[in-house]
């Protein structure tokens, strides 16, 4: 393994094989696997992160089947997986 492999992460989304830079968040990872959204609004409209910054909670994701957690505040690790509204994650 070279060093340019060693800075590289795979992880899964909903299902998909996505492979990111190390050091990449969750939010990044997303766009990169190209989901739409990462969580429902109560009329069911794809909501996708706004602030960056764990204020706005439109993130949310189901990480390692912990519920809830912030896309824009967790870095992607080695075989993480990753389930959105749409990956039967959160609602």
């Amino acid at each position: 393994m070279n060093s340019l492999d060693a800075a590289r992460i795979r992880l899964t989304i909903d299902g998909r094989s996505v492979e990111v830079d190390a050091g990449t968040t969750v939010a990044a990872a997303l766009v990169v696997a190209g989901v739409s959204g990462a969580r429902r609004s109560v009329s069911g409209q794809h909501r996708a992160p706004l602030c960056g910054m764990g204020v706005c909670q439109e993130c949310r994701v189901t990480i390692d089947g912990r519920a809830h957690a912030l896309a824009c505040q967790t870095l992607c690790r080695e075989g993480q997986i990753v389930r959105t509204c749409d990956g039967e994650g959160l609602p």
